[in-house]
């Protein structure tokens, strides 16, 4: 018998609880982007496997986790969705929605970014992320938004993936994105919302 997954609203005061949920993945696996005619032919997609598999969490720099997001936005139109089983917090969601100093919104009210999205490690595959995923669209469409957007990185194939099978398109890429990171890219996904979500 599947174990139920309660998903709840809450306010940003739930984000010390949140950031306790890891968002690291370990990974042997890469998109390489082939580049056609110099762009003109536009990008194709190869999975590489490394011999080497690599380690990334998004919270290992000081002002990237969720701990620094009231620093860095005004978080009043945000929502914060929490998973949890028999009362113990599996995964997490954060909708950006109309914050102006929040780029990747465009400036539109249509829009809304998932702007995180986080699964226990012993949790993952078991159904968290597709709820979290589904409750992130309907508080987007709550909010009358026409688009999810979403951002990842070719190194992340997982989430590449998983964002594919939850009907998101691939709308941008930035191969220059990243200085400092000069071998990933910026995969920017799309999802549209139907009415009534």
């Amino acid at each position: 018998m599947t174990m139920q997954i309660d998903i709840s609203v809450e306010s940003q005061s739930v984000l010390a609880e949140y950031s306790t949920i890891p968002m690291a993945f370990e990974s042997n696996v890469v998109w390489e982007i082939c580049v056609v005619e110099g762009g003109m032919g536009g990008f194709s997609f190869k999975e590489r496997y490394l011999s080497n598999s690599f380690k990334k969490d998004y919270d290992a720099a000081e002002e990237e986790g969720p701990k620094s997001w009231a620093r860095q936005f005004n978080l009043s139109n945000w929502g914060f969705l929490v998973a949890r089983k028999c009362g113990e917090l599996v995964g997490g969601a954060a909708i950006a929605y109309n914050t102006p100093e929040v780029n990747m919104l465009e400036g539109r009210l249509d829009l809304a970014v998932l702007w995180d999205i986080r699964v226990s490690p012993n949790h993952q595959r078991s159904g968290v992320g597709y709820r979290l995923f589904q409750k992130a669209e309907e508080w987007a469409a709550s909010k009358k938004c026409r688009t999810l957007k979403i951002e990842t990185q070719n190194n992340n194939v997982a989430a590449c993936k998983f964002y594919i099978r939850q009907g998101c398109e691939l709308g941008a890429m930035n191969r220059f994105a990243y200085p400092e990171f000069p071998d990933e890219a910026q995969l920017l996904w799309y999802k549209t919302i139907k009415s009534g979500s």
